[in-house]
């Protein structure tokens, strides 16, 4: 068993990467809703055995890690209880210990206990997201390269995970195809070329986007640069070939247009070699793993009677 003091904890972001939480949307509370339906079913059989009783509860952290999913909980909470009394001692994107103290609750028993489970898996997997994320964004530290995430969510849960991305101190690369154009090696190929693809793009793009190219060959990222991408994605490149090739592309970029720059990215990385991307002078490193790779944050509820 770890020990807690319940001490509040400062948050893990400088003040620049304040975040804010997800805003409660008809679409969120929706969603909060269904989750505890999927729960709770015909209804909680235990309930009768807490009917009429309030109860107060702790969340405990039972290991190190970012915390993320505190609001979220606390609203969950709160469909089954909108009397509920909640104080969160630590709030998202702030690391923890073993046995912290997470959030307070005090109210009724049978809301504590039917939106518990819902509440703790959302937070466990938001906090999992957060956790790995600082893990890989701590080697980028004073390199000046960002650490972004990608389309690879959990259907129905894009907007937590890539809050929980930016909560552990990363970016968020494209919320969805609207977000962003990035032409990959069948756009290409369909649309017949670079320029022919960035072309029909900008010119029909019902709103002022992002272009960005997905590169596989030094001539590939070329053209890319020099038919006027945004940005252009690295695939697969080894560190040695980016730190010849970053200085090329960005002089092309400049050939083009005086003023111009072009946004270099590389993926297709293992998280083992970040720091060797990030000496090569790109600007944004990609990848899936916080969310494809990390594993929940474990947390509890302990409960106590009230005035307890």
């Amino acid at each position: 068993m770890c020990p807690h003091d319940g001490t509040r904890r400062k948050s893990r972001l400088s003040p620049e990467m304040t975040v804010e939480q997800p805003a409660a949307t008809p679409r969120l509370l929706a969603q909060l809703r269904d989750w505890l339906a999927e729960d709770l079913g015909r209804g909680d059989l235990t309930a009768p055995a807490l009917s009429g009783r309030r109860a107060q509860a702790s969340w405990i952290a039972k290991q190190d890690g970012v915390f993320c999913g505190g609001g979220l909980a606390l609203q969950l909470f709160r469909l089954l209880d909108p009397e509920l009394e909640a104080e969160c001692l630590v709030a998202d994107g702030v690391a923890v210990h073993c046995g912290d103290t997470l959030l307070r609750l005090d109210g009724q028993a049978t809301a504590l206990v039917g939106a518990e489970r819902t509440a703790l898996n959302l937070a466990m997997r938001l906090s999992g997201i957060a956790t790995a994320t600082a893990e890989l964004v701590s080697q980028l530290q004073g390199s000046g390269v960002r650490l972004a995430d990608t389309r690879k969510t959990t259907p129905g849960l894009r907007e937590l995970e890539k809050y929980a991305v930016r909560m552990g101190g990363g970016v968020n690369h494209r919320l969805g195809l609207d977000d962003a154009a990035m032409l990959k090696e069948n756009h290409l190929a369909w649309a017949g070329g670079i320029e022919a693809a960035i072309a029909a793009v900008r010119s029909s793009a019902p709103w002022p986007a992002r272009v960005i190219v997905e590169a596989e060959t030094e001539q590939e990222a070329g053209e890319a640069v020099t038919a006027g991408a945004d940005a252009v994605l690295l695939d697969e490149f080894t560190p040695e070939q980016l730190s010849v090739l970053v200085p090329r592309l960005r002089q092309l970029a400049l050939e083009r247009k005086p003023s111009g720059t072009v946004i270099l990215e590389a993926s297709g990385i293992q998280p083992g070699d970040l720091r060797a991307y990030a000496a090569t002078g790109i600007d944004l490193i990609s990848t899936s793993a916080p969310v494809t790779r990390s594993r929940w944050l474990d947390l509890s509820m302990r409960f106590a009677p009230a005035g307890g």
